[in-house]
């Protein structure tokens, strides 16, 4: 999706028989625009990342369909795949099988493991190496469970790395003339994301632990609980400390000795926790809002989803696209994050279809006759019906 905003003609490869399984992942689902269609739109989830996208039934069990992806390959700059290491290479359709019918390929492969090693494997999902990775570890209440991050936090940090890899690799293509395999893995990809909290213990020998909201070298950094809310400070360094007490008319603390630099309030977190807590529950969570405002340190309020597309900033950016969809009708979705000053990004295609541009592809790129087409669906190549 990232190299679709970016201009890509991006071409998705899915299965004839229901394509993306993540199509019926729902409810919510997008309702149809046409009443008489009693099947169900398609998933919110789907359509979150599938903009600009072109979507191909191909069956790539049959020798039609894998010379129909040997004939794409050579009109591509780029091919992402997510099957286990060698699965791809029994189909004909691996790294060094692509290669040689377009040296020029950058051929980007996803797992959850690498591969190579002795896990590469095993099958790899977002929330499993959360968990083998450390990072479900650090996540929760310090007395409670662990748990998950709200989002598929190791499938998105991937997907960025992959992109940047690819992006790269296109860089390094423009000099050498050739491309490469970029081997992406979930677990190596969790495992950079840890950070400082990696650093702590690579350099440190320091084991990490659940904390919350809170930070393991700065306070405060966390939640609060108000009156009837929550409200979220980060007093990064001694400066904003000073200012976040004098707001809170809390001046005194500024001349002990236990909070004086950020280790020493570090050291005594209980302590200072305890006493920020008592007073930010003394008000309600308008009253902290205002007060904090303009104060020179940053600090916010814990919005739900409603709230955060409310969010006056988000409207200012214009994250949000209404795009026309051909069954659902008009829909909105969050579009690309990053502005550029002298380029744009583009929503140039709603997400598709199942099999949508079957026939648009295979005429317009690869130049194959309606008898072609014909053909290749009796065999059963491709999807029986365009869109369908």
């Amino acid at each position: 999706m990232m190299l679709g905003d970016l201009g890509a003609d991006v071409i998705k490869i899915e299965n004839p028989n229901g394509g993306d399984d993540t199509r019926g992942w729902g409810p919510p689902f997008a309702e149809n625009k046409d009443a008489k269609d009693s099947t169900h739109g398609e998933s919110a989830y789907f359509l979150c990342v599938n903009r600009n996208k072109r979507s191909v039934t191909v069956n790539m069990k049959t020798e039609g369909g894998r010379q129909l992806l040997y004939d794409l390959v050579k009109e591509s700059d780029v091919l992402v795949e997510n099957y286990l290491p060698g699965k791809l290479d029994q189909l004909g359709l691996g790294y060094k099988q692509l290669n040689k019918i377009n040296p020029r390929l950058v051929y980007a492969s996803i797992t959850g493991y690498g591969q190579t090693g002795p896990y590469a494997d095993r099958p790899g999902y977002d929330v499993i190496i959360e968990a083998e990775a450390g990072l479900m570890h650090i996540t929760g209440e310090p007395s409670g469970a662990p748990v998950k991050v709200g989002v598929a936090i190791t499938d998105l940090t991937t997907g960025l790395y992959a992109h940047s890899a690819i992006l790269a690799s296109l860089l390094q293509r423009s000099v050498t003339g050739k491309g490469q395999h970029v081997d992406c893995s979930l677990i190596e990809s969790q495992v950079a994301s840890l950070a400082n909290i990696a650093s702590n213990y690579l350099i440190g020998g320091q084991e990490a632990k659940r904390m919350g909201t809170s930070h393991p070298s700065i306070v405060p950094y966390q939640v609060f609980p108000t009156r009837d809310s929550f409200v979220m400070i980060g007093a990064g360094n001694d400066g904003q400390f000073a200012k976040l007490c004098r707001r809170m008319g809390l001046d005194h603390l500024l001349d002990d000795a236990r909070f004086q630099r950020n280790a020493d309030r570090v050291k005594h977190r209980k302590e200072l926790i305890q006493l920020l807590q008592d007073r930010f529950q003394e008000e309600d969570n308008h009253h902290w809002l205002e007060t904090l405002n303009g104060a020179g340190f940053p600090f916010a309020p814990i919005n739900n989803i409603e709230q955060t597309f409310q969010h006056p900033q988000i409207k200012a950016r214009g994250l949000v696209h209404e795009v026309e969809h051909s069954r659902a009708g008009k829909i909105k979705i969050v579009g690309p994050p990053v502005k550029y000053s002298e380029a744009k990004t583009s929503i140039r295609r709603p997400p598709p279809l199942l099999g949508e541009h079957t026939d648009e592809v295979l005429e317009q790129l690869l130049g194959y006759t309606k008898e072609k087409l014909e053909k290749l669906r009796k065999e059963g190549a491709i999807g029986l019906h365009s869109g369908e």
